[in-house]
């Protein structure tokens, strides 16, 4: 059972990370990111609903504004961005991050 303190630590930790105001991710995306509201470990694709290649140029401004990380390296495709939500990528879209990803574990 979580505490108020533990719960009010919590809170002020995604606090501090929140995106700048004013700050947020274009249609295309929005699109790429929320693909990974429904994945294990918020996992983004690498191509989209029909078949084609994510722009890179779309999952590195997603890390650059702190939504996706890098996550995985593929041996076979060493040039794929493999990435996952981060807890602003979660609360970018308006939605809570899983427990594990707010507290800060992987």
């Amino acid at each position: 059972m979580r505490t108020k303190a533990k719960t009010a630590k919590s809170d002020e930790r995604i606090a501090a990370r929140l995106p700048a105001a004013g700050v947020a991710p274009s249609e295309a995306q929005r699109r790429y990111l929320a693909r990974g509201l429904t994945e294990p470990g918020g996992k983004l694709p690498l191509f989209d609903e029909s078949g084609r290649e994510i722009p890179r140029r779309t999952i590195e401004i997603c890390i650059a504004h702190g939504w996706a990380e890098a996550w995985i390296r593929n041996p076979v495709r060493p040039d794929w961005l493999v990435c996952r939500l981060t807890v602003e990528g979660f609360l970018a879209l308006g939605k809570a991050p899983p427990i594990s990803e707010a507290s800060g574990q992987h």
